[in-house]
């Protein structure tokens, strides 16, 4: 397993809940596992490789795709709720009885679902570009973003991920070219999971009408790493704040001139900052 990379990792099949499930291992085998939990319309092959790669100097990394998603079996459901549970059950099949999460956008909200149904499971969470249940998405632009056509169109993610900044566009080009270096790439997500992962925000979002509707966060006491960018246009900043505030054990790093794929334009300094974070 050390030997493979981002790049190089086979894309192996595990059967859990009736869905069989794509993922990719890799990395140095010591301590807890990290468990990826991918963003919108996201597949194995939208990871930064100079994350992943990064984070597998120190631990294995595991990338997998959820029920439905690309190259997995069965159907994406319409809640976190329930991608939550798939995940756990894709978790426990490889036989692992603790793990760190890793989850991106909404990949952040199934990882708190993951921490909130099995918290004996999960050791430590890192929550990058995501909000609480209620999340505040009114200064959001995602339904424009995401409404456009891109000329290629993997430039799309130059809109979602980075700011429109010379800096920015530039850590941009260079993450779609590190992404998609890999040639035995994951298919594309099928509309039936972009129609199903559009209910589940839609659901999430919702629990604004609630009364104390963050209250579920005081549930989840694993030591927490919010991760964000200075000006995210998809999930709003300020979401982060709220999670970094009102989870029990949680500290909040924000990087500057970035948008929602922070992580990505700061790759390195983030795979510190992770690594301190777990290793702590």
């Amino acid at each position: 397993m050390p030997s493979y990379t981002h790049e190089t990792a086979p894309t192996q099949y595990v059967e859990a809940n009736g869905v069989r499930f794509a993922y990719r291992r890799f990395g140095k085998a010591s301590g807890a596992p990290i468990v990826f939990n991918q963003h919108f319309q996201g597949t194995l092959d939208h990871w930064d490789p100079a994350v992943t790669d990064g984070l597998a100097r120190t631990r294995q990394v595991i990338l997998f795709d959820n029920a439905g998603v690309a190259a997995s079996s069965g159907e994406t459901p319409p809640t976190f709720q329930k991608m939550g549970a798939n995940a756990i059950a894709f978790i426990r099949v490889l036989g692992l009885s603790e793990v760190d999460v890793l989850g991106f956008s909404i990949g952040g909200m199934v990882a708190q679902e993951i921490a909130l149904q099995a918290p004996e499971l999960v050791r430590r969470l890192i929550l990058v570009g995501t909000g609480p249940r209620g999340a505040d998405m009114s200064t959001s632009q995602s339904s424009s973003i995401f409404s456009r056509t891109y000329e290629p169109a993997e430039h799309l993610w130059l809109k979602v991920h980075f700011t429109p900044s010379d800096t920015s566009q530039a850590a941009g080009l260079a993450f779609l070219e590190r992404k998609l270096r890999r040639r035995d790439r994951d298919p594309p997500v099928s509309q039936q999971t972009i129609d199903a992962q559009r209910a589940a925000i839609g659901e999430y979002l919702a629990y604004l009408e609630v009364d104390g509707y963050l209250d579920y966060l005081k549930a989840i006491h694993q030591p927490t790493l919010v991760v964000q960018g200075s000006n995210d246009v998809i999930i709003p900043t300020y979401n982060s704040f709220v999670l970094q505030q009102t989870l029990p054990n949680a500290q909040l790093i924000l990087y500057p001139d970035s948008n929602h794929g922070s992580f990505y334009q700061y790759p390195d300094l983030f795979v510190a900052h992770a690594t301190l974070f777990l290793e702590s």
